[in-house]
């Protein structure tokens, strides 16, 4: 039986539908295709610019311990010294940041997002050592002080001050460890304090961002 005109048409237009939304789909799948390579691209690029930062980040590091002897021979008398302003405090008159400067410096300004050589001694309330650059009568290799590696009182507290002056940071709970805590001499919501001797400017590396493709590429890797 011959179809009429409406009919005729009802079938073209499913027919067009057809053909369109295939065309669509097609789209979408090469679409998705060309954000899938674009992430993927995005992370292996990321992926070479974090090795070099890494490598960047480690030579420097490396440099410095091997130039520990030669700078504790030239800090250490000064630096030992400073545990005479190790001593016990009522953790309860921590409430903010406070930093008192006991030696001024006079090197280039840390900023925040400075990267530089440091000792350091850190105690608790009860004027326990839990950590410091002092092995004997010499100083272990002085840390490599950067932006995201340290707590926040101590990146806040050293933020303006100089080269080659001595600092006492005195950091609340919230900018130290908090309610975690670390391990038995710093338990949960305790403020510490820390002796700060920075020594010398280093070269900064900035650590690649990490973007929403980086992210897309990494776990498409999954």
């Amino acid at each position: 039986m011959a179809t009429s005109t409406a009919q005729r048409v009802g079938i073209w237009v499913i027919a067009v539908a057809m053909v369109v939304g295939t065309i669509a789909g097609f789209a979408t799948m090469i679409f998705a295709s060309q954000n899938q390579q674009q992430s993927q691209k995005a992370y292996n690029d990321y992926q070479k610019l974090f090795a070099e930062y890494q490598k960047n980040v480690t030579r420097q590091q490396e440099d410095i311990k091997n130039r520990a002897a030669k700078l504790s021979d030239k800090y250490a008398e000064l630096f030992i010294a400073q545990k005479s302003h190790v001593k016990k405090f009522d953790k309860q008159d921590i409430k903010k940041l406070e930093v008192t400067t006991i030696k001024e410096g006079k090197g280039k300004t840390i900023q925040a997002n400075s990267t530089y050589a440091a000792y350091y001694i850190g105690f608790n309330p009860d004027g326990k050592i839990f950590d410091s650059s002092i092995d004997g009568d010499k100083l272990s290799a002085p840390i490599v002080a950067m932006d995201g590696g340290l707590i926040a009182g101590w990146s806040e507290g050293m933020n303006g001050k100089r080269i080659g002056g001595i600092y006492l940071l005195s950091i609340p709970s919230d900018k130290a460890y908090g309610s975690q805590g670390s391990g038995k001499d710093i338990p949960a919501n305790t403020p510490l304090k820390f002796i700060v001797m920075p020594i010398e400017m280093l070269k900064t590396f900035k650590q690649p961002k990490v973007t929403p493709q980086v992210i897309e590429g990494y776990n498409g890797q999954q």
